[in-house]
């Protein structure tokens, strides 16, 4: 019983940390190009150096990320990347010329990316195998409401006239990111429970990318990771946007709408969706995934390529994205809880740090090859995505071969939960 409670206020921290970061990225996200190449008149090019620079940074610390949290524990690690982020918000709210923004940029960048393995494998320490889905899935409902809340703010805000107005913007995101380290400086992370099927302990520092390179389940969960990043995410800020402009004619404020549609969609469906997750394959539901996914990109196909109204294509273009984001809620309680499960006693932040590189490399693979695809060759565009969606459910068929009952099914793992740290199963479940 005290191991339960330790863990469920330890975990109520670390949602509220989720919370304050996602609430402090969604004062800035949203309005960064616009800061960069109009507010403070650096240009076009500076602005999408910076966002380049933010993958190259996360691209750059990432492998190392897992390793320290490996042999230091994540929360040191979280703590440094919270500082490294505060100071990186605060240099580039303040900075004026190029050089200085794009050194700002990429201590912010680190310091978001080393965050998602960190909080990740916080959230893996804090829960047992009958939770995890719950807890993902919790951590994804308030990303989601921070975002959606400090955009909403954050727009109130801004002032394009006024370099003070987003000087502001970027101070308090430095402020969010202190204050999640004084909220994560309470934590205290106990030894969390592992299913009897789950790879066998490896010695604390010795993990390597060898050692994981030979996990071939994690293997095949990192090559879908990629497809389903690359297919979704990689899409939403450059190739969607670019086809629905182009090819749908349209508007921006429906972009908009299409959106916040998403985010909806996420918040409102998450739990309804998770407690219909909960009991089934974990393969299965990221197969059912690329399915819904094939199902938006045949709508979107509708919105551009077919001879409806301007209404019913606006009306098709926001109703992608919110089945967008009904495969996003299906994958936040199953894809990350997986990848904790195929990790080693001691290794999930390096597991975590692998996944968060794979999810990286598909945001910075998939605007380049979206981006013009959809502008100049809407149709084939469509179809490319379509069969990646339906590639989703191929590799996760697949994938769930390899994995074994305690990994594709954990419910069903309930009797056989053993504690980490030489804890009894008596003493969890008392």
């Amino acid at each position: 019983m005290n191991v339960t409670r330790a863990m469920g206020a330890a975990m109520r921290r670390i949602h509220v940390g989720n919370a304050l970061s996602a609430f402090g990225l969604g004062f800035t996200v949203p309005y960064l190009y616009v800061y960069v190449a109009q507010v403070r008149g650096l240009g076009a090019m500076t602005a999408g150096l910076v966002l380049a620079v933010f993958a190259v940074a996360a691209l750059m610390v990432l492998p190392l990320a897992g390793r320290a949290i490996v042999r230091r524990g994540p929360l040191p690690v979280l703590v440094a990347a919270l500082v490294t982020a505060a100071v990186g918000a605060l240099s580039l709210g303040l900075a004026g010329n190029a050089p200085a923004v794009l050194g700002a940029a990429a201590l912010l960048g680190a310091g978001q990316a080393v965050m998602q393995p960190a909080l990740a494998t916080m959230i893996v320490d804090c829960s047992s195998a009958e939770t995890r889905s719950r807890a993902f899935a919790t951590q994804f409902f308030l990303q989601n409401l921070g975002l959606g809340v400090g955009g909403l703010i954050g727009g109130h805000l801004v002032d394009t006239t006024r370099v003070s107005s987003f000087t502001l913007l970027f101070a308090i995101e430095a402020a969010m990111f202190l204050l999640l380290v004084v909220v994560m400086s309470t934590v205290r992370t106990p030894h969390s429970p592992r299913i009897a099927d789950a790879p066998a302990s490896a010695a604390k520092g010795k993990g390597s990318w060898k050692q994981l390179l030979e996990n071939r389940a994690m293997v095949q969960l990192s090559v879908l990771g990629f497809v389903l990043f690359f297919a979704c995410y990689g899409q939403f800020e450059s190739g969607l946007s670019a086809y629905g402009v182009e090819a749908a004619g349209i508007s921006t404020s429906a972009l908009g709408t299409a959106l916040a549609a998403n985010t909806l969609m996420i918040v409102v469906a998450q739990f309804a969706v998770l407690r219909f997750v909960e009991r089934r394959r974990r393969s299965r539901v990221i197969a059912g995934v690329g399915l819904i996914w094939a199902v938006a990109w045949v709508v979107a196909g509708y919105a551009g390529l077919g001879h409806g109204s301007q209404e019913m294509a606006t009306a098709a273009f926001v109703s992608t994205y919110a089945l967008f984001g009904l495969g996003e809620a299906m994958l936040s309680p199953t894809v990350a809880p997986l990848v904790a499960d195929l990790a080693p006693s001691g290794m999930a932040g390096q597991y975590n740090s692998a996944f968060a590189l794979v999810k990286q490399l598909a945001l910075a693979v998939g605007p380049a090859v979206g981006g013009p695809l959809a502008a100049s060759l809407p149709a084939p565009y469509i179809v490319t995505f379509l069969l990646f969606s339906l590639g989703i459910s191929v590799l996760a068929i697949r994938l769930g071969k390899r994995l074994t009952t305690a990994q594709d099914q954990p419910w069903l793992a309930r009797t056989k939960v053993v504690a980490r740290g030489g804890a009894t199963t008596e003493s969890v479940s008392a």
